[in-house]
């Protein structure tokens, strides 16, 4: 499964979900001082941002350490983005984190990690570098353009939420979902389709 940049870019921005993110982010930063929060936010997407690049470039080297083949991440990686796409079209009533609520300013945890940079995200970063390692510059650049639309969707949440509506805002999030789940089938059954010619 060749990935040019656009799809790439897209894919990112389906798995880093700054829509879905919106309901989370809002919640988690509601004890924040109105005037500090597009500080956090900014500084929570940049964390996620480093995460990512850090495992685009040096990926590879993890996956070699622990003996791990580009077919195993590709299954991998398409286990957990069908689940996470599943909960994408079927959200959970407590959120992603069991309604677990936040009294202090949020570091890294859990914006940063894993709402952002979360399971999805690695393993997509790391499957576009071990798979297509020629185009490994393009992908940072597809990196760089899917946080700057994570930043400007999440430091205007409040905004896009009154504006468009929760009903808009869920009702798009699952149709991203249901785009995120045959993206992830695919990258499934090409996974299966590599093991089964390596036997």
């Amino acid at each position: 499964m060749e990935y040019s940049f656009i799809s790439a870019t897209i894919l990112l921005i389906l798995v880093t979900d700054p829509l879905g993110n919106i309901p989370i982010f809002i919640s988690a930063l509601k004890n924040v001082d109105r005037q500090r929060r597009k500080r956090v936010v900014i500084r929570e997407i940049f964390i996620a941002y480093v995460i990512l690049i850090l495992f685009l470039f040096f990926g590879h080297h993890f996956l070699k350490a622990m003996h791990l083949s580009d077919i195993s991440l590709g299954i991998a990686g398409g286990v957990i983005l069908f689940l996470i796409a599943l909960r994408m079209v079927f959200p959970h009533p407590d959120g992603m984190f069991g309604g677990e609520n936040l009294d202090h300013e949020p570091f890294i945890v859990p914006l940063a990690i894993p709402l952002i940079a979360g399971p999805s995200s690695l393993a997509t970063v790391m499957l576009l570098a071990s798979r297509q390692p020629n185009k490994i510059m393009e992908w940072a650049f597809a990196i760089t353009i899917a946080m700057l639309v994570s930043a400007v969707v999440l430091v205007f949440a409040g905004r896009i939420q009154r504006w468009v509506g929760e009903r808009v805002v869920t009702a798009f999030e699952r149709l991203m979902g249901l785009i995120l789940t045959a993206i992830a089938v695919e990258m499934l059954l090409k996974g299966l389709q590599d093991f089964i010619k390596s036997l």
